[in-house]
């Protein structure tokens, strides 16, 4: 009697990773936490679930909040170190549609100072400490061993990212990394410079009333520029239209009682430049949408 013919396979090649996704697991391994930027150099939108932070989840707040959605959402609050989580079904998906990896800089202890352009750079490299440099498309990324609140335009062409912000993995960079120095610091505390920072805080009466703001109840503003954020971070086409209009939106509710600060518009701004616009156009468009409104 024949004996059945035994099949052994042999095993193939794996399949390659996306190379996104194989910079993002190098960098897990060395403690920093990563996302995937999609087109436009920006994080994925949150899913369905999590639309509207309605699964409690706060991106924009120090902690993301409850929401431990499998998907990759909620921006830099989503970043991660774990291997388990980064090539999963819903990530591997996601780093084969990505076009870089992003890093949260606050979650792994470091301080990016983004040098927009060559005169930020020649100004940082007579003002700040040396530390370790990578070139970016117009100027360079200085980090410093350390984390510190972020903030947008603290003078012209820097801004700072560290807690609660996201930047591009643009490479290892030269030189020795320094901790984070009191001159970067004291930048975060200092009011932005009005040629190139955000407009200043909105100052229009309140309600004829005369009563206390209702958008000063944190979580009632704090859910309008959430929603603005995303409405920006979200649009696929038009975005010089949805910023003015989101800009107009958030005007038109919040803008006449004084309750907007330079930090809500800071994160407006940086919602827009993170889709591509430029500063000037950002400041035009919030120009344009307060005048509009007579504010």
């Amino acid at each position: 009697m024949t004996q059945p013919t035994t099949i052994r396979r042999v095993p193939g090649p794996q399949p390659r990773l996306p190379e996104p996704l194989q910079t993002a697991l190098s960098l897990a391994a060395s403690r920093v936490p990563v996302l995937p930027l999609r087109r436009g150099k920006v994080p994925f939108g949150n899913c369905r679930s999590c639309t509207d932070n309605a699964c409690g989840g706060r991106p924009n707040m120090k902690t993301p909040g409850p929401c431990r959605c499998p998907d990759v959402c909620h921006a830099w609050a989503a970043a991660t170190t774990d291997p388990a989580v980064l090539t999963s079904p819903a990530w591997t998906t996601a780093w084969h549609r990505a076009v870089t990896v992003a890093y949260h800089p606050g979650g792994a202890g470091l301080t990016v100072v983004d040098l927009d352009d060559t005169a930020a750079v020649a100004w940082a490299r007579e003002t700040l400490p040396a530390t370790r440099t990578v070139e970016t498309t117009r100027g360079e990324h200085w980090i410093y061993r350390g984390a510190m609140v972020s903030r947008n335009a603290v003078r012209p062409g820097v801004d700072i990212k560290s807690t609660m912000s996201y930047a591009r993995h643009l490479g290892p960079g030269t030189g020795t990394m320094t901790a984070l120095p009191d001159a970067v610091r004291t930048l975060a505390v200092k009011e932005p410079v009005p040629a190139r920072s955000a407009p200043h805080a909105v100052s229009a009466p309140t309600g004829a009333g005369g009563g206390e703001c209702r958008h000063r109840t944190p979580a009632y503003l704090d859910r309008g520029i959430a929603m603005a954020e995303q409405r920006i971070t979200e649009t696929s086409s038009a975005v010089h239209t949805t910023v003015y209009r989101t800009f107009l939106a958030v005007l038109s509710t919040h803008g006449r009682c004084g309750c907007l600060t330079d930090g809500h518009v800071a994160r407006l701004f940086t919602a827009a430049q993170a889709k591509g616009e430029t500063l000037r156009h950002c400041t035009d468009a919030w120009t344009n949408a307060r005048t509009r409104l007579g504010l």
